[in-house]
């Protein structure tokens, strides 16, 4: 009877930590005048999600789990995982020259003896910025037929060409947040996989991953469904994208459409349209190293695009305000420091996703593994618009939002049945041998440590046990992680290595 008793509390406690996230969040869109919201979050494998507003304003259409924003550039992290699962195959080597797939040589004309490569354009290294020809060419790309060639925009004497498109320190040396690194990705997973864009995506990775959503609007199965992005405007909600009124727009004529040469088209760095779920399926498979998913990445590569390829020092980036100081391949890494903090820096570890602004959205998706909790939240428009946070570098409604987040991952964490605290490290600082074991009646299924820099000292699947015994005496010294997955979720513990 006691057994039951305490199922049926664990259960209420559980409902009104859900019924508490709801009201919360509708407050703060209250309090921040927002016009629609959608926020999904998971715990420990347990998802929730409240919709709250509209996704339509002149037609009075509410916001529902349905709903699908055009998410900006979260796209990135998603066009991301398109090119690794290219890479994953063989495809070509993360420091290979992307001049080889693209047929012409790409260079910094400030450092023309340089390579360009697959890892520097990921992770935001390549020299590439945003200069004044991007927005001229971007213009082009999407109004004339044929569209033009990318490299009218990269090359000297192009007709989009700006000198200001590239920076003067050496490639792979500088961090500068720019979407026409992820307009060359678009580009060379065309050229590589001989597939448009699109379409590429939508098969080889989106399907995979059960997501609903798209890089082209004629994939969605109801227009209906997409959200419109709104700004006040003289003090009235005014569209700024995405204004369909249940109308799919007339498709494109594609007849001229000259694969690998321009995938900026379909909008790799801020165009796909997903729902709050779509992106917790990427979520969720970020956090599970891909196991369980029909999209096959091997674990190798998804560590690959996790692990640190920019950290910021002070002097070897721009860091936007302090909002990004660490960076994967396609990956935010926060929660590093305050400017880019989401949770408490003493009691949550990194998380790693990818934030997302365009046309009065906000947009984001996070995942810490340490904790395992995530979300996805979007935002189709606020009427006072956006303020720099007080306490980050994220807008003072993200920051309102992560809070009630972070209490609902603290009280969910609480009555959690598999918590950090059943796992028990004798030894840690580590010499020579790492002792785990589980107090709970549960056996370790797989373990992977890894170290700071996120690469994979030693993955085993079907261990089976709930002590482990591994040998540790030829680690180098330093911190390192060990995320362990049991038949009750997953959890990352920290390991120090003394020598």
């Amino acid at each position: 009877m006691y057994k039951y008793l305490f199922l049926v509390v664990t259960l209420l406690s559980q409902l009104c930590v859900a019924q508490d996230l709801e009201s919360d969040l509708e407050q703060v869109a209250t309090d921040y005048q927002l016009m629609g919201m959608s926020v999904w979050v998971s715990v420990q494998g347990t998802e929730e999600e409240v919709h709250v507003g509209l996704r339509d304003f002149d037609r009075d259409l509410p916001v529902n789990e349905l709903t699908q924003y055009r998410i900006a550039s979260i796209s990135k992290a998603i066009s991301a995982l398109g090119l690794l699962k290219l890479y994953d195959q063989g495809a070509f080597e993360l420091d290979d020259d992307i001049s080889n797939y693209l047929g012409y040589t790409l260079r910094n004309p400030n450092h023309p003896n340089t390579p360009i490569t697959f890892r520097m354009v990921l992770s935001h290294q390549s020299g590439l910025q945003d200069g004044t020809g991007y927005a001229n060419f971007l213009n082009a790309t999407y109004s004339q037929s044929p569209i033009p060639n990318i490299n009218e925009l990269l090359l000297a004497g192009g007709s989009y060409f700006t000198a200001n498109m590239w920076r003067t320190e050496t490639p792979g040396s500088y961090f500068v947040y720019s979407n026409i690194n992820f307009g060359l990705i678009g580009t060379l997973i065309e050229a590589i996989s001989q597939t448009r864009f699109d379409i590429f995506m939508k098969t080889e990775v989106l399907e995979p991953l059960n997501i609903t959503g798209s890089y082209n609007i004629q994939d969605l199965t109801d227009i209906n469904n997409v959200s419109v992005l709104y700004r006040n405007v003289g003090g009235i909600w005014t569209p700024q994208n995405d204004n369909y009124q249940g109308t799919m727009p007339t498709p494109p004529d594609l007849t001229n459409y000259d694969i690998g040469t321009n995938g900026a088209y379909f909008a790799p760095q801020g165009g796909l349209r997903a729902s709050a779920s779509d992106l917790g399926l990427f979520l969720n498979y970020l956090n599970s190293d891909g196991t369980g998913s029909t999209l096959a990445i091997s674990e190798q590569t998804l560590l690959e695009m996790k692990a640190i390829a920019f950290d910021y020092n002070g002097s070897n980036g721009d860091n936007y305000g302090g909002l990004f100081n660490r960076w994967g391949l396609g990956l935010h890494h926060a929660n590093v420091n305050s400017g880019d903090q989401i949770c408490n820096l003493n009691t949550y570890d990194t998380f790693i996703g990818h934030p997302g602004e365009a046309y009065g959205l906000i947009s984001d998706a996070y995942v810490s593994e340490a904790e395992n909790v995530s979300f996805s939240l979007l935002i189709n428009g606020s009427f006072p618009g956006y303020d720099i946070g007080n306490n980050s570098s994220y807008y003072t409604v993200e920051e309102a939002i992560f809070e009630v987040l972070c209490e609902y991952f603290g009280n969910t964490l609480s009555t959690a049945e598999f918590t950090s605290e059943e796992i028990k490290i004798a030894t840690n600082p580590i010499h020579d041998i790492l002792q785990i074991t589980l107090s709970t009646p549960t056996d370790v299924e797989r373990y992977v440590i890894y170290n700071i820099q996120g690469r994979v000292i030693i993955s085993e699947n079907d261990v089976q046990t709930n002590n482990l015994s591994i040998e540790a005496s030829t680690w180098n010294t330093g911190v390192y992680f060990i995320k362990l997955t049991t038949s009750k979720g997953t959890l990352v513990k920290k390991l120090i290595k003394h020598p």
